[in-house]
């Protein structure tokens, strides 16, 4: 797992766009018509300076394999009220075509990993309740079943808490 690069742009719209008709965002909000400028934005919201309103401070990683992203994660640092809800420390997701191969699994211990790191001991793990594959990959590692929760759009939300150190 590492950062975006200026030479990942064509390969993360690409993904962008694929999950973006499930209904996910690969690419966090930001300056995504300006590449340059939206790299600098990733780099200060991991710094957790020039927070936007409604940020926190947060790694955005993707997953590389053989040179081809296949999926990617975020690990916010702190949870605001949102993240707090729904949102969690990690939010991660996997390219369709690179799906049932283990890489949500590798990432999401990787993220646990990271969020340890970052002083986070128990991390907050949402998905949503009908996406069995998160669930069980949030099981595997190690996450607890706290509560659903509704929120207006959408199907509920599973909230899982989950040991950093280990997983």
């Amino acid at each position: 797992m590492r950062p975006l690069t200026a030479a990942d742009e064509p390969g993360a719209r690409l993904a962008h766009d694929e999950l973006a008709a499930e209904g996910f965002d690969f690419l966090p909000d930001g300056r995504r018509d300006d590449w340059p400028g939206y790299l600098a934005d990733l780099a200060d919201e991991r710094a957790g300076v020039e927070l936007r309103p409604g940020r926190v401070a947060a790694t955005f990683l993707v997953a590389d394999v053989g040179g081809e992203i296949v999926g990617r994660v975020s690990v916010r640092h702190e949870l605001n009220e949102t993240l707090a809800h729904v949102g969690g420390h990690i939010g991660y997701a996997v390219r369709p075509a690179h799906r049932r191969r283990g890489y949500a699994t590798e990432i999401l211990r990787r993220a646990l990993a990271l969020a340890r790191s970052v002083g986070v001991e128990r991390a907050l793990v949402t998905c949503d309740d009908d996406n069995i594959a998160s669930a069980r990959t949030i099981e595997r590692c190690g996450g607890v079943l706290q509560d659903l929760v509704h929120t207006g759009d959408g199907p509920p939300k599973r909230r899982y808490l989950v040991r950093t150190g280990g997983a």
